[in-house]
């Protein structure tokens, strides 16, 4: 997926303002999916998903996806913001600190102004059933085109499917985001981003919190990622060379 086509369907769906959601994932969530059930049905149900990391989209171009562009949270949310101020769309931001949140509407009317930001809400971290109900109503009520939503993978994956069909609008999980445009995480010089080191430069800022993440994480993305390369080289070459195989694949 390239970033027009990307940012054409996001504007479509939030036009529409259906109950649809996007996923954006990077190499944790990648792997995270291949352990825990409900967040690989989250993924799989999502409305487009979207490759948030520099080795997913490297990944995908060898895997016969060769115009496959990294699309990350952050990056999609301003350029659609972008759209939004001349289109008229309303947003709603939804996770992070009420603080974060604050910054975030700040950074958004100073880069954006005009553009509507119809409400906001930080969750309590164990969100009991009768606030997440009174926030969907709530987000409902003030008519957005586009929630974006800011819980982190993969919690924030799990809220969207969960409300898929009961917010009346476009979903997008967009991670770190919040903390990243608001000025509360500094990100990574473009630089770096361009060459696929921004887990690195993250990894630098945060090293307690994603050390146990990016060893883990990273590591079995490259040992599948590879058996998968593997799998695929062979059976192309099974296919190019073995006549049975594309007389069955004729069929």
């Amino acid at each position: 997926m390239a970033w027009d086509e990307a940012i054409e369907q996001v504007v479509k769906w939030g036009s529409a303002r259906t109950s649809r959601y996007i996923c954006i994932c990077n190499v944790h969530s990648v792997v995270t999916a291949t352990r825990d059930q409900v967040f690989q049905r989250a993924l799989g149900g999502a409305d487009m998903a979207t490759c948030d990391g520099a080795p997913i989209a490297w990944a995908l171009r060898r895997l016969g996806f060769p115009g496959q562009e990294r699309i990350a949270g952050p990056d999609l949310m301003w350029r659609y913001l972008h759209k939004a101020k001349a289109l008229g769309h309303r947003v709603y931001l939804y996770g992070s600190t009420e603080t974060t949140l604050s910054r975030l509407v700040e950074r958004i009317a100073r880069d954006f102004p005009g553009i509507v930001v119809v409400g906001m809400h930080s969750p309590p971290f164990h969100s009991p059933a009768s606030d997440d109900e009174a926030a969907v109503a709530e987000i409902n009520r003030s008519g957005p085109n586009v929630v974006f939503v800011g819980l982190g993978c993969p919690k924030q994956e799990k809220w969207m499917a969960a409300h898929s069909g009961n917010v009346n609008a476009l979903m997008i999980g967009v991670g770190a985001a919040f903390d990243y445009h608001s000025g509360t995480l500094k990100r990574a010089p473009l630089w770096l981003q361009r060459h696929g080191l921004e887990w690195l430069y993250r990894l630098a800022c945060e090293p307690r919190r994603l050390m146990r993440r990016y060893l883990v994480t990273n590591s079995l993305f490259v040992v599948r990622i590879a058996a998968q390369l593997i799998c695929s080289r062979w059976t192309h070459h099974k296919m190019r060379h073995d006549p049975e195989v594309q007389e069955q694949s004729r069929l």
